[in-house]
């Protein structure tokens, strides 16, 4: 029996590791895989040791705040890993916590594999020599990231991007929209506050805020909100009670990619749900606030004006981003009205992103099996 390590560290890691898992499967019948997974990983057969929960936490200040019980979970992890024969590891993301877990590993003679490379385009260049130490081989999801790691001596294969190979190139509003029970020809307006209780808690009240002056010039909208766990869904129910609206908001369950589809316009907290946005030719505003602290440490290693995927792809505002002090309901407002106004500029988007899902399009499972699989005998 094969044994792979494997550790996602979020929902949208544990949805590659899943397709990622069901390639492998198809090659080889005697793999087992045990580490932190999510659900869709562990209904694939992965034994996860630890809650993925536990590892989904974002920005400087709010990992501190967690910081000796996450190391704790990584010697166990590491300790448990060390005493039961490993053939194999697969890091999906993650990379504060899993290169050090790669880097123990691959002194120890385990090859490491890191699925989905870290943002060092966007900052912290200087992560390279860490990476070197820590990866026996790296899959790249984008297509300028391969020759980062090549100038850099570090084995790399691009594999493209998933979610283009899932999602169809022209997106079915009309079905989404008969799906969720709309209203055929009105205005659709998703909001994506984020996944994580700490990223709803900073977008809450602002969205209300900006759905409130949307409504206020279309009453004819309805406000789709897709939140996936309870604790979201109480913080955003909250910040509607506080602000004692009556507005056409619908919350949904999950349900994400529904809303989406079914939207005239998209207004998202940056993050993997942009991609999937411009994957479904959405036109959309990008936004994000985090705690100050956290936000002038990150602006300082910012090394591109963008960090909205689409942008970064595209390599140019394709969408505007309005981000912590810009993030302000009646600028959020203003551009989403703009681009449901503005049918050339939606045209516009609509090419720009169907050229990145063609360039994303790799039948990236399979080629991310057939590079890992290079590592087994």
């Amino acid at each position: 029996m094969v044994r792979i390590g494997i550790v996602a560290g979020e929902a949208s890691g544990d949805l590659l590791g899943s397709h990622l898992m069901q390639a492998l499967k198809q090659k080889r019948t005697d793999i087992e895989f045990v580490g932190i997974a999510g659900p869709k990983m562990m209904s694939e057969g992965a034994q996860s040791l630890f809650p993925i929960e536990r590892l989904s936490v974002r920005g400087y200040v709010e990992v501190l705040k967690h910081l000796f019980g996450l190391l704790r979970l990584r010697r166990q992890l590491l300790k448990h890993f060390l005493n039961n024969r490993l053939d194999l590891f697969i890091g999906i993301d993650a990379p504060d916590f899993n290169f050090w877990l790669e880097k123990k590993l691959k002194n120890k003679g385990i090859k490491t594999i890191h699925y989905v490379s870290p943002s060092i385009w966007a900052w912290r260049k200087n992560r390279l020599n860490k990476i070197k130490h820590a990866v026996t081989h790296m899959l790249a999801l984008f297509p300028f990231e391969p020759a980062l790691y090549q100038n850099a001596g570090i084995p790399v294969t691009y594999v493209g991007h998933p979610l283009a190979d899932i999602l169809p190139m022209e997106p079915d509003t009309a079905a989404a929209r008969k799906a969720l029970k709309l209203n055929p020809t009105g205005l659709v307006v998703a909001m994506l506050p984020g996944s994580r209780q700490s990223e709803v808690q900073q977008h809450a009240e602002l969205f209300v805020k900006t759905a409130k002056l949307i409504y206020a010039e279309q009453p004819n909208t309805i406000f789709l909100v897709p939140l996936i766990t309870r604790e979201t869904r109480q913080i955003f129910e909250l910040a509607m009670f506080h602000e004692e609206v009556s507005l056409p908001i619908q919350i949904l369950f999950g349900h994400a990619h529904d809303a989406m589809e079914a939207a005239d316009v998209i207004i998202v907290a940056s993050g993997t749900a942009t991609l999937e946005a411009a994957l479904l030719k959405k036109p959309m505003v990008i936004t994000y606030r985090m705690p100050n602290l956290s936000w002038k440490i990150l602006k300082r290693m910012r090394l591109q004006p963008y960090v909205g995927l689409p942008n970064i792809l595209a390599g140019r505002f394709v969408v505007p981003e309005l981000l912590q002090d810009e993030s302000t309901p009646e600028k959020l407002a203003e551009a989403a009205l703009k681009l449901v106004s503005d049918t050339s500029y939606a045209a516009e988007i609509k090419a720009e992103f169907t050229k990145i899902h063609q360039s994303l399009r790799q039948n990236t499972a399979e080629k991310a099996a057939v590079a890992i699989l290079s590592h087994l005998s």
